[in-house]
């Protein structure tokens, strides 16, 4: 038995599943989930001992790699000074200035734990603003595990929504609406149908956690003046593409100025964080100046808010392009083993991406999820295990992107395909 076999067996005894979020599980596959020791640059490397180029990045949070000597010395000096205080600091002012300053559709910002946190907060801001109860979401649009995000769609027709979640009550499904990405008659009408109930429409303009399902820009454009048009808000959920695509996210990229923006990952260095900016009018509703109550013992922690800082000082506009290219690079010597290995055993996958992700899939031009192959999972499994044995470590599910980072550089693109075709 090795170490990873034993470590998940005690691991299912202490924590449901053995895990502390579903994904990790290896759910499906055929192996059991790795435990990592120690990561450092582009690799990680498991409790028995073997590494792995890894294009996993902790789900996204590590632009810049794991231990980015940078990141690291200035953790140190604030750990040094304390990691938790419960009180007002100026870590986060220094944050929170150096983001304001380079997002110009957006002049207030407040930290939270987690992008889940972000969401449920900038629901409750929708509504709160508004006056409005009822929110659109895209069927295939990950926001977290918020209840009232954890539907799914019967026909795709909006009233039509059900948990996908035990535990969300009937009313809470009752208030989300869902529709299928790029459908713009379809929002039309949900307006129609729920004249002046609904409070905003929330998307993830780059939809990147149930596979990468790139938008067009008709759809993303359509969304804003139908928003304005019914007096609704618009929120760009942000977790993943914020500063991931561009410093100023998918915002930046199309030019399309979103009411509210959740973040997460990135802006925390790879520390837990989660933030939600607006316009001061938008955020004036939130306690203590407003009516809309929102707390969090964590909140601004000291220590995500120096680690954020330090990764997105190095995020400039060069940077982008070198992480873009590497991106590319890595998405080619990709396709080419996919076509080639053994006959063309993989030959039927593609290699979506776009920025600094990428999605391996049977397919192209997937834009909604009524268009991902159904039996994506079953033939993840023989490309993830054998990818795994071969010491190249892929978020372990079908639906789930790569992430590319400025340490997936030259010579672990070379690392890459000697290790492909080993």
């Amino acid at each position: 038995m090795t170490n990873q076999t034993q470590l998940f067996e005690r691991s299912k005894e202490l924590v449901p599943g053995g895990v502390h979020s579903p994904v990790r599980s290896f759910k499906g596959l055929d192996s059991t989930p790795r435990f990592v020791k120690s990561a450092k640059g582009a690799y990680i490397t498991d409790v028995d001992g073997k590494e792995y180029i890894d294009f996993c990045m902790s789900f996204g949070p590590l632009i810049l790699g794991h231990r980015n000597e940078v990141v690291e010395n200035k953790l140190k000096e604030a750990l040094e000074r304390g990691w938790s205080y419960g009180a007002c600091e100026p870590y986060s002012l220094d944050l929170a200035e150096l983001l304001l300053e380079r997002l110009p559709f957006v002049d207030q910002i407040r930290f939270v734990n987690s992008g889940t946190e972000a969401v449920m907060t900038a629901l409750r801001l929708a509504r709160g603003a508004t006056k409005k109860n009822k929110i659109i979401k895209f069927n295939g649009c990950y926001h977290g595990h918020v209840d009232s995000m954890l539907i799914k769609a019967g026909s795709g027709l909006a009233g039509t929504a059900e948990a996908s979640s035990g535990g969300v009550p009937e009313g809470i499904a009752q208030d989300t609406l869902i529709l299928e990405l790029g459908d713009l008659e379809g929002v039309k009408a949900c307006f129609e149908d729920h004249k002046d109930q609904i409070a905003a429409i929330i998307v993830e303009p780059l939809p990147a956690n149930n596979g990468l399902l790139i938008q067009e820009m008709d759809f993303l454009n359509g969304l804003r003046e139908i928003t304005k048009e019914n007096d609704a808000l618009l929120i760009f959920d942000e977790v993943i593409s914020g500063f991931r695509v561009a410093f100023g996210g998918m915002a930046e990229k199309t030019g399309i100025t979103p009411d509210i923006v959740t973040y997460g990952k990135i802006i925390g260095g790879g520390l837990p964080v989660g933030a939600i900016a607006a316009k001061k009018e938008i955020m004036s509703n939130l306690a203590p100046v407003g009516s809309v109550y929102q707390a969090g013992t964590l909140s601004a922690n000291p220590l995500a808010m120096v680690g954020g800082r330090e990764t997105l000082l190095q995020m400039t506009a060069d940077k982008y392009v070198e992480l873009e290219k590497n991106t590319n690079r890595i998405a080619e010597v990709f396709k080419k083993w996919l076509a080639e290995y053994d006959g063309g055993k993989f030959s039927n996958y593609n290699v979506i991406h776009t920025a600094s992700l990428f999605w391996i899939v049977p397919g192209d031009k997937i834009r909604c999820v009524n268009n991902i192959p159904g039996n994506i999972g079953e033939d993840f499994v023989p490309l993830f295990e054998l990818l795994l044995d071969k010491g190249i470590y892929l978020s372990p599910n079908a639906y789930e992107v790569g992430f590319a980072s400025l340490a997936h550089n030259d010579e672990v693109i070379k690392d890459l395909e000697e290790r492909l075709w080993k």
